[in-house]
Parts: C-alpha cells; sequence; structure tokens
C-alpha cells in the first residue's frame, strides 16, 4: 500500500463532498472545487473521512493512489482554511502596493510592473515590502506567487528581487581582483 494513498483524509463541519466516478467535488466556507481523478480508483466516505482506494496492485493505480489522495486533500483543505503563500521584496527602493484588485510591484524597472491575479487569488499587501498570495486552489496559489517572483528573481551577487519569506539564496563572491592594488601603475 502506499503511505499516502491508505491515510484518511479528515472532512472538517460545514463541507460536503461528492465523489463520483473521475470527478470529486468539494464545497466549503471559502467556495467549491472539483478536482478529476483516473475513474479506476475509488473515494469513499466513512466516520467523516474519505478513503482513496486502488483495485490492484498495478503500478500505475500505486502511481495514481498517493496523488489522487493528495490532490483530494489538498482541495478539502482549500475550502475549509484557504492556502497562502509569502513572498518579501528585498532591494533599495522595492516596493510593492494594491491598485484595486491588481498588485503594481516598483522593482527596479523604469516602469512599474502591474499583475492582475486570475479568478480565486488575492492579493494582500501588509507592508511595502511583503506580498500574500491568497486562494483555495494550492496549485494556482502556488503557480501565482512563482510568477510574481519571476518578474525580478533574487540576484546571485547581492541578493535583490522577489522571495519566498524565509527562502536562502546563496551568494556568489564578487570579483576577486576589485580590492587588489599591487601591479597597477
Amino acid at each position: 500500500m502506499s503511505r499516502i494513498g491508505r491515510q484518511p483524509i479528515a472532512v472538517p463541519s460545514g463541507v460536503t463532498v461528492n465523489a463520483d466516478p473521475g470527478l470529486f467535488r468539494v464545497k466549503g466556507p471559502r467556495g467549491e472545487l472539483t478536482v478529476p481523478f483516473n475513474s479506476e480508483l475509488s473515494i469513499r466516505q466513512q466516520d467523516g473521512q474519505l478513503l482513496v482506494e486502488r483495485p490492484s496492485d498495478r503500478q500505475e493505480h500505486r502511481a495514481l493512489h498517493g496523488l489522487t489522495r493528495t490532490l483530494v486533500a489538498n482541495a478539502v483543505k482549500g475550502v475549509s482554511d484557504g492556502f497562502t503563500i509569502n513572498l518579501e521584496l528585498r532591494g533599495v527602493g522595492y516596493r510593492a502596493r494594491l491598485v484595486g484588485r491588481n498588485l503594481e510591484l516598483t522593482i527596479g524597472f523604469s516602469h512599474p510592473v502591474v499583475i492582475e491575479p486570475p479568478a480565486g487569488v488575492t492579493f494582500a499587501v501588509p507592508e511595502p515590502t511583503r506580498i500574500d498570495v491568497s486562494g483555495i486552489d494550492k496549485q494556482l496559489v502556488g503557480q501565482v506567487a512563482a510568477n510574481v517572483r519571476k518578474v525580478r528573481k533574487p540576484d546571485a551577487y547581492h541578493g535583490k528581487g522577489v522571495r519566498f519569506v524565509g527562502e536562502q539564496i546563496a551568494l556568489k563572491a564578487g570579483k576577486a581582483g576589485a580590492t587588489g592594488g599591487k601591479g597597477k601603475k
């Protein structure tokens, strides 16, 4: 058995689930999500928990077992609690602000960069150097956060740019000969 796939998924109160063959629907206080999955697998509800089961021990079924369980668990967590990814800006004069729903970044270009969030994702700017990306779909929130980071990746020499909170950047050393004074005349 898959170690991940065999773990039950707790269904919080206020969340309703519906598992048809090949399509899992979950509705909660934050919204509604649908997760397509392989129709050979089955999802059943038992004692307030969801169990993902596979028909055989074939390699294909074993591979899909843990994946399906994780996707279903993420959907259940998303509609009940939601997901948030925090980003930070590092650099002199780098700042972010909200203009309506859109995120406006001033990050060293000659113009501000405006990013429009897709449906289901919201931006928050608690500080001018911090951005919170929130939503119910874990994959979409992660993709939007990666796209924001991609606008100005952290510099390898100074560490300036957009990074995830807590992300460690391995800085490169500068030129070794820049401080030497011998041999120059």
